[in-house]
């Protein structure tokens, strides 16, 4: 299998459909399983999370949006919406509650393969590189420092994901409260500044003698690890 290679679930209410797609994962050396019925989506995912998702938009018993809206609540994984809606109210929409890529029916398998591929490759990019002293588990919703899981709020975990994607890059307040909260409530500068405090505590706790987010007068932050 190649540094790409993941597991995929496929939401789609059309069997066929759901074939097709599957053997076209399958020959690209992905594992792939199938859901057909949106009640069965998040606890599917809780019970093993897939690395991708594929997910249809109009399903039976939940429909996409309302499932992705649940998802980011807990997990960062990588969502692909797929529809033969393509008004674009719903792909804005679907974009906002947090879909990495957005494909619409009709479509070819292949140029479905060819966007699991880059969404795959570019998420894994974000991710802290295997025996890094910290590790990001995206699908989880978890963080470990030095091999010690790292007790964080949701919040705490989208900051330290965003820092972390991008070792030596600045990033303003403003930048860092984009992604803070999923309801898009109006916060202050000093909200953000509450949250890294607590944030660099719980991690000096682990290794106090390497701090990992430096603040930048005047501008904002930036995480040093490799």
């Amino acid at each position: 299998m190649d540094a790409v290679s993941a597991f995929i679930l496929i939401v789609e209410d059309e069997p066929k459909l759901a074939a097709l797609l599957g053997d076209y994962l399958k020959a690209a050396g992905h594992e792939t399983a199938w859901i057909a019925n949106g009640l069965e989506v998040i606890p599917a995912i809780r019970a093993r999370a897939p690395d991708l998702v594929l997910l249809d938009l109009m399903l039976p018993g939940r429909d996409g949006l309302d499932i992705c809206r649940e998802l980011r609540s807990f997990s960062e994984l990588p969502v692909i919406m797929m529809t033969a809606r393509v008004e674009e109210i719903d792909r804005l929409l679907g974009l906002e509650l947090g879909a990495d890529d957005y494909i619409c029916k009709p479509y070819s398998p292949r140029e479905v393969v060819a966007r699991c591929k880059a969404v795959l490759r570019r998420n894994r990019r974000s991710l802290p590189p295997e025996g890094a002293p910290l590790q990001i588990d995206e699908a989880g919703w978890r963080a470990s420092f030095h091999g010690i899981e790292l007790d964080l709020t949701p919040v705490e975990f989208r900051l330290l994901r965003t820092l972390s994607a991008a070792p030596g890059r600045v990033f303003s307040r403003e930048q860092l409260l984009d992604g803070l909260y999923d309801d898009h409530r109006v916060v202050t500068d000093r909200t953000v500044d509450s949250h890294i405090k607590n944030l660099r505590r719980k991690l000096e706790q682990i290794a106090p003698e390497a701090p990992l987010i430096r603040s930048i007068y005047g501008v904002g932050y930036r995480f040093e690890g490799d």
